[in-house]
């Protein structure tokens, strides 16, 4: 029987998640609470594993990772927080960003993470807390796949999906429907489309049960 691993610590001592602006104004500064609890997360960046970068416990699921990577990538993108005067903080924020990057790419490969955690539960955490194999560009091609899994990657499955979408935020929900329908010709399997699918034909269903009619999926 392998030996087990022993659990990492995944909360920083003195750190506690901070939500970042949305869609603020150019010239409107973070709150002082915000940007002194920004400020500490940065300042114990280098001290932090993967996990506790993407707040998670080292059990977590992939399920949870992606989530997690999500959530923080939303957070703590550089275009929210172009409207800072201080330019070290945007970069150090931008250093923050990458990291959350890096650690997605890192713990979202099963074998990766495996090896990861067993390196950051040894004597040597200190030094182990960076993969090495995590390159930013091989981080930034990373992200790059995982938003055009999101998307498609067939040009006419997005261009239909791009349609759909704007049919939906109209609440044309026919219009995005067949567009949606079209899209997925060209990416059957893509589970962003089925999804959207799914929530549109529930629209049309919600309407038609409104006018007393009955709503078939073709």
């Amino acid at each position: 029987m392998a030996p087990s691993i022993p659990r990492v610590a995944t909360v920083a001592p003195g750190i506690a998640p901070v939500a970042a602006p949305r869609g603020a104004p150019a010239g409107n500064p973070l709150k002082p609470e915000e940007r002194a609890s920004l400020a500490q997360r940065i300042a114990k960046l280098d001290e932090l594993d993967y996990f506790q970068v993407l707040m998670l416990p080292t059990t977590t699921s992939p399920a949870e990772i992606k989530k997690a990577f999500y959530r923080e990538s939303r957070a703590f993108h550089p275009d929210r927080f172009f409207h800072l005067a201080d330019l070290a903080l945007k970069e150090q924020t931008g250093e923050l960003y990458k990291r959350i990057t890096e650690a997605y790419y890192v713990l979202r490969d099963d074998q990766k993470r495996r090896q990861y955690l067993a390196d950051v539960s040894g004597p040597d955490r200190a030094k182990k807390l960076r993969f090495t194999e995590a390159s930013e560009s091989e981080a930034k091609q990373a992200v790059k796949r995982e938003q055009e899994e999101q998307i498609g990657i067939h040009p006419k499955g997005r261009q239909f999906y791009q349609t759909a979408m704007k049919e939906y935020d109209a609440q044309h929900w026919s219009t995005a429907e067949r567009a949606l329908k079209t899209a997925l010709t060209y990416e059957p399997q893509n589970a962003r489309y089925k999804e959207r699918l799914a929530e549109v034909q529930k629209k049309i269903w919600e309407e038609e049960k409104k006018d007393g009619g009955q709503f078939k999926i073709k």
